[in-house]
This record gives structure tokens, C-alpha cells and sequence, in this order.
């Protein structure tokens, strides 16, 4: 995959060389940026497998997606605590037992952001997803996994444990907690991103005394998902990103849909982005020679 001559080329940083991350390792990905589709990348049918399979097909190898744990221990791909906004059901997810949900459908949220530009909202709906059914039925597929309640912690380790999984999926959570569980009880290492507090103080402590004097709080994390701005402060900044290469880390923005800043970010660096527009991402990749980023 060549670098257009009008781009700044990716630079080859000191990334730790994990299986998930396909651009630590030699391969067609080497060194370059990763697509990341948002919980698929089809906001009227986020975290359902048609939204999944047509990332797929427009050469998406990572899918950004949400788990939770149903009243039944069944690990189910859904963001909310509620069922309301999206689905035909009412009341919590976990309240529910994997047959409940199984019947329920996901109708999608007219108000939610950025729509497909080809896809209409499917009618009557799509059923939900459970994460071990997602892993098997996208075996070339990448799954960044955030893990959204502490109930979601075992789960998630036995099925890829059972699966042999390991290379294949990323442990994140805005709980530091929950990844260094997941980390402890899993049998061999799996990629790791950073919750609030240790993204924190890579924001705020690391200009001031370094992510070396901070490395024992941020032990096991392989990379930062961060959006461009929190809170007002602008995050995803040259110093930021080279502060964090530095260190063996990679940067992964979220949530961008604009193709000029996803420009932007790629020419400081980043090494990976996630959007809600799954066309708009591939069409700036393409445009970089790394699409598409399937096998």
C-alpha cells in the first residue's frame, strides 16, 4: 500500500507488536492507520449484524462495539443500559433473559446523528446480537470490545477463552477496573485500551512529568481511544500524539465523521480512527492507498 505523494507518509513508530493491532505486526497493514466502523457504522441499526456485515463489505477489518450481560449471563452487543431509544422492548437489558431479547428488534433512533447514505432504516427491525455469535460469524473481523458493566467481565473472558479469540479483540472500558480484570483472568494477552483515569493522566500529568514516570498507572494499556475534545479541552494534539509514540502507544480518535478532519488527524499521526460513516472513512482511505483494510 503506497503513500500518496501530497501526504505526510505514516512514520514507523515504536508500536508493541500485538495480533490485534495489524498495523504493529508485518503485513499489508504495517504502519498504517486503522478504520475503525462504530458500533457498525449504520447509526439506524448500530450494534446488529447487517449493519456489521456491510462494514464488512465496504472493507472494514475492526468494529467498535458495546457488550453487556443479560439476567441470563448471555454476553449481548447493545450500548444503552435501556432498551427504549432503539428496540422494541422497554426496561434494562439486563433485566432480560437472552430468549427475551432474541425476540426483540432494533428499530433505531430517528434522532440519532449521522444516517447511511445509502441504506434506509430496515423495517420491521433487526434482531440483537450476542458477541459470541458475532465472532463466529465474522471470523476475519476485528472486534474493539467495551465492556459496559462489571457482570460483563467473566463473560467476556470465557467466550474467548472457549473461541481462542485473544488475537481478535481489543478489552476497553471507560472503568480502568474492568480491563485489568479482564487482563488478570485471561490466559494469554489481549489488546488493551485505557479507561478515564489513566487516559486522564496521560492528558493532563504526561506534559508535565512524562508517561514514563507515570507507566506503572497506565501498565497494560496499548493504546489511547480518545475523542479530538473533552470537557472544552482539545485532546488529539501533535504534542499529544508524538508524546504517546513515544511511550509505544497508539492513538485511536473517536467519534469523526468530517472526511477533512479525518485528513487532518491522519496527517498528525493518529493510527487509527472510528466513525459513524462507514462510506465518508473509506473513501478517505482509499484515497491514502490502505483500503481496503480486509483480508
Amino acid at each position: 500500500m503506497g503513500t500518496p505523494p501530497d501526504r505526510v507518509p505514516y512514520r514507523e513508530h515504536p508500536y508493541r507488536q500485538l495480533p490485534y493491532l495489524l498495523n504493529s505486526v508485518p503485513g499489508a497493514l504495517h504502519h498504517a492507520p486503522l478504520a475503525f466502523a462504530h458500533r457498525g457504522a449504520d447509526p439506524r441499526r448500530e450494534n446488529t449484524m447487517v449493519a456489521f456485515r456491510r462494514a464488512v463489505e465496504l472493507g472494514f477489518r475492526y468494529l467498535e462495539i458495546d457488550v453487556r450481560t443479560s439476567a441470563d449471563g448471555q454476553l449481548v452487543i447493545f450500548h444503552d443500559e435501556v432498551l427504549d431509544r432503539l428496540t422494541t422492548g422497554t426496561g434494562k437489558l439486563c433485566d432480560h433473559t437472552w430468549e427475551q431479547l432474541s425476540q426483540l428488534r432494533v428499530t433505531g433512533d430517528p434522532a440519532s446523528g449521522t444516517q447511511p447514505r445509502t441504506t434506509p432504516a430496515p423495517d420491521p427491525g433487526e434482531p440483537l446480537v450476542r458477541f459470541e455469535d458475532a465472532l463466529r460469524a465474522l471470523p476475519e473481523t476485528h472486534f474493539n470490545v467495551d465492556l459496559k458493566d462489571a457482570q460483563s467481565v467473566p463473560h467476556f473472558v470465557e467466550v474467548v477463552e472457549r473461541l481462542g479469540a485473544h488475537g481478535r479483540v481489543l478489552v476497553a472500558s471507560f472503568e480502568d477496573a474492568r480491563r485489568r480484570q479482564a487482563s488478570r483472568l485471561l490466559s494469554r494477552k489481549v489488546a488493551a485500551s485505557g479507561g478515564w483515569v489513566s487516559t486522564a493522566l496521560m492528558v493532563f500529568l504526561g506534559p508535565l512529568v512524562g508517561l514514563g514516570r507515570i507507566s506503572r498507572l497506565i501498565a497494560g494499556v496499548d493504546c489511547v481511544q480518545v475523542p479530538i475534545r473533552q470537557f472544552k479541552i482539545t485532546v488529539v494534539r501533535p504534542t499529544f500524539v508524538r508524546r504517546c509514540h513515544r511511550a509505544g502507544l497508539q492513538v485511536h480518535v473517536w467519534v469523526v465523521n468530517d472526511p477533512a478532519q479525518m485528513h487532518r488527524l491522519l496527517d498528525m499521526g493518529v493510527d487509527g480512527i472510528m466513525t459513524d460513516d462507514a462510506e465518508a472513512l473509506a473513501d478517505v482511505m482509499r484515497e491514502r492507498s490502505v483500503w481496503p483494510q480486509t483480508a
